[in-house]
């Protein structure tokens, strides 16, 4: 039998169907460009929910080779408004992103911000987290009902520690109070700022009961250190275990989402470059372990959506903060 110039056709043949696959497989889904030197401001202090998405950014972009000489910087103060005053008048020319979310339209309002997100670009929305509400283990608050009747029989006695005045903990200790028919104005609100620090100040019984993300409190309620009353959710979240405000008749819910900003003058193809690098971080395998293990809810948003969500939200928060008497 003889393989002469048949077989060899055929075989050059087949090569040429695999070359035209396989560059058909890679023009149809393009890896988005490599940023270089990137710097992500956590417009607070390391541990809390800013810090927390900075760093998995930085890890997950690098390893995916979506951006290199990824930096997080760490900006605290004021609700991340300082942060914000920061991002908006740096004059460099490496890429850069600011972690934002809910509490940031907050504390704009509250603070009269000479900055606010009208200087940036809407990048992308990533993740919203419910939030407990917790005492210290050995608090004689055991449960929200405890806590509500604490309040109601002396408003100054319980102190309520959050981030910042305005920022999602505010906004919720606000929705709490006025769901059970107490007054907003007497309510004790003390700005223990986030992560490490609040969990000094409510261990250390400085403040009466503290909020924050799940995953900020989730080691220290494993441990017993903690025992939380409540959660902002619609319904109980699997794998948590802990009761919703609303089985326990009280009407509140809310879920703290967090997002990514741009620089408020970008060009075009920058805005796509940085937009497309972020969304494929996001469809990664390892973000989404990340996102199941700390408790994010997947609230992805590209770039023009999330622009689009951003202006209705900031007119909603306005008026639950009006509502609250927490602008006026």
């Amino acid at each position: 039998m003889t393989f002469g110039i048949p077989a060899r056709r055929t075989l050059t043949a087949a090569m040429a169907i695999a070359a035209t696959a396989f560059a058909a497989a890679v023009f149809a889904a393009p890896a988005a460009a490599e940023l270089k030197s990137v710097e992500i401001i956590a417009p607070a202090n390391a541990g809390g929910g800013y810090d927390q998405h900075a760093r998995a950014m930085q890890q997950v972009m690098q390893n995916h080779k979506l951006a290199s000489g990824v930096q997080v910087v760490n900006i605290p103060g004021a609700g991340g408004t300082i942060g914000l005053s920061q991002f908006v008048t740096a004059k460099k020319r490496n890429p850069g992103m600011m972690i934002s979310g809910l509490g940031m339209i907050g504390a704009i309002l509250i603070n009269k911000s000479p900055v606010t997100l009208d200087q940036v670009t809407p990048l992308a929305r990533l993740t919203g987290e419910y939030q407990p509400i917790v005492v210290a283990a050995d608090s004689p608050i055991k449960t929200l009902d405890d806590l509500v009747a604490k309040f109601k029989a002396d408003p100054g006695s319980v102190s309520w520690g959050g981030f910042a005045v305005g920022s999602p903990d505010h906004i919720l200790y606000g929705l709490i109070v006025k769901a059970v028919g107490g007054d907003v104005g007497k309510m004790n609100y003390i700005a223990a700022g986030a992560g490490g620090e609040m969990m000094a100040s409510i261990l250390g019984g400085h403040i009466t009961v503290a909020t924050g993300g799940y995953n900020e409190m989730a080691s220290q309620l494993q441990a017993g250190k903690l025992r939380a009353l409540a959660i902002s959710a619609p319904q109980r979240v699997p794998g948590i275990d802990i009761p919703t405000f609303k089985e326990q008749g009280v009407d509140v819910e809310l879920v703290n989402w967090r997002a990514v900003m741009a620089p408020g003058s970008m060009k075009p193809a920058e805005l796509k470059a940085m937009d497309d690098a972020v969304g494929a971080m996001v469809q990664t395998d390892e973000w989404k372990q990340i996102a199941k293990e700390r408790g994010w809810i997947d609230l992805y948003l590209p770039s023009d959506r999330f622009a689009a969500f951003l202006k209705d939200e900031r007119s909603r928060i306005e008026g639950v903060l009006t509502e609250l008497g927490l602008v006026k």
